[in-house]
């Protein structure tokens, strides 16, 4: 199994560690000893390499991946919002309060903050972009519905 390009320049990895990475990304259920046999090493060698990618910080956790489709979120909206200065945790607070808000960043750029929201129809993403617009401070919601994934690497 080859590396992955952008992990190639990483310091303080080996081929090894990049491999067992680029499986958990794939599965992060995947058995040690399935890990061990792939990679060419002991139970014990791949618990103690996770652990220390763990310990680094590299691995932060373990979840689950979401289709919302599934589970009846037809729209996904990527939306740019732009906020005075001096409102800009106070929205961030509410944003991060709201259920449909999966996704929250302070970004440099075209906007304040960027979001994902993930909505039933196009009646409740309007219902939800209203209520952001009239959040104090809040100047401007630029909305990007998401159309069709066309790459989404973990790593």
């Amino acid at each position: 199994m080859p590396t992955i390009g952008i992990l190639d320049r990483v310091s303080g990895l080996d081929e090894k560690d990049i491999r067992i990475l680029r499986i958990l990304a794939t599965n992060a259920r995947t058995p040690y000893s399935e890990i061990a046999k792939e990679i060419g090493l002991s139970d014990v060698a791949v618990i103690k390499r996770i652990r220390k990618l763990e310990q680094m910080g590299i691995i932060k956790g373990y979840t689950i991946e979401i289709d919302p489709k599934k589970l009846g979120f037809n729209l996904v909206s990527m939306t740019g919002i732009d906020v005075e200065p001096q409102h800009l945790f106070e929205v961030v607070e509410k944003l991060r309060s709201m259920d449909n808000v999966r996704f929250v960043a302070i970004t440099s750029g075209d906007h304040s903050i960027m979001t994902v929201i993930w909505a039933r129809d196009s009646e409740e993403l309007g219902k939800i972009h209203s209520e952001i617009s009239k959040l104090p401070g809040v100047k401007r919601v630029c909305p990007a519905i998401v159309l069709e994934v066309l790459k989404d690497e973990k790593i």
